[in-house]
């Protein structure tokens, strides 16, 4: 069968000829493929930690541009957002503007950025969250800590406080979020949640709450304890810090 014009046959699959539309890939010369093989080996025998940000990059990289060099790719993500997790948690469009980076490299990125979450997410499911409360401070920080705009989450827990849902009920601009106690009291009833966490992000990387912050925790809790319903804490996760309205009296 004649292959189609433009497309190189890599792997088992028919690959286009760059990530980057109307550029030509750069061929992987034989020293590329021996850095590669030098680091999957590394990889397998000695695990995760034994590679580098910029090396981890490179390997996610290289799977979705089999035919390019990477290495300049991954060092410039590096440069611009300062580490693994800040890169692979970037907005799309902040990472369209390193160059090199297109859909499929992009896509590579979030595939790592969505199993890390999925895996923290696991690790709270059907256990009681108010003893997992590090795991819990964990998966909150990877989803939210990096966010730049504010976003208002529920944890919808159960009678033993097990994880029944985590949803985002609001985004809103980079210092506020609509959030409306009706609609939270009613998405309890819906989910039949005997208990809640309220968590929300400070782009600014402050977790001191505001007034109206405290204003709007104080409506909840009261919509909430009308059908017997607990806020346990309403956690406001700042870059690398957390305020926790119970621990501070707040609540």
């Amino acid at each position: 069968m004649r292959k189609q014009r433009g497309m190189a046959e890599v792997g088992f699959g028919l690959l286009p000829p760059d990530d980057m539309p109307g550029s030509v890939a750069a061929p992987v010369a034989a020293s590329a493929e021996g850095h590669r093989a030098r680091m999957r080996g590394k990889l397998l025998a000695a695990g995760g930690e034994a590679l580098l940000d910029h090396e981890l990059l490179e390997m996610q990289l290289f799977l979705a541009l089999p035919r390019r060099d990477t290495k300049p790719i991954a060092r410039a993500l590096l440069a611009r957002f300062g580490s693994f997790g800040n890169a692979i948690s970037a907005p799309v469009e902040a990472l369209r503007q390193v160059e090199g980076m297109g859909d499929a490299a992009i896509a590579a990125l979030k595939t790592v950025q969505a199993a890390a979450l999925r895996l923290m997410r696991e690790e709270v499911l059907d256990r009681p969250l108010l003893n997992n409360w590090d795991r819990l401070l964990g998966y909150l920080n990877a989803v939210l800590a990096r966010e730049q705009v504010e976003q208002f989450r529920i944890l919808f827990l159960d009678s033993r406080n097990r994880l029944i849902a985590d949803e985002a009920q609001a985004r809103g601009t980079v210092n506020h979020t609509p959030v409306y106690p009706r609609e939270v009291v009613k998405r309890c009833l819906e989910l039949q949640a005997t208990a809640l966490i309220l968590v929300h992000n400070h782009p600014s990387g402050d977790p001191t709450p505001s007034g109206a912050d405290i204003e709007m925790t104080a409506e909840i809790k009261q919509g909430a304890a009308t059908l017997g319903i607990v806020v346990h804490d309403h956690l406001i996760i700042g870059n690398g810090r957390h305020l926790s309205f119970r621990r501070e009296g707040l609540l």
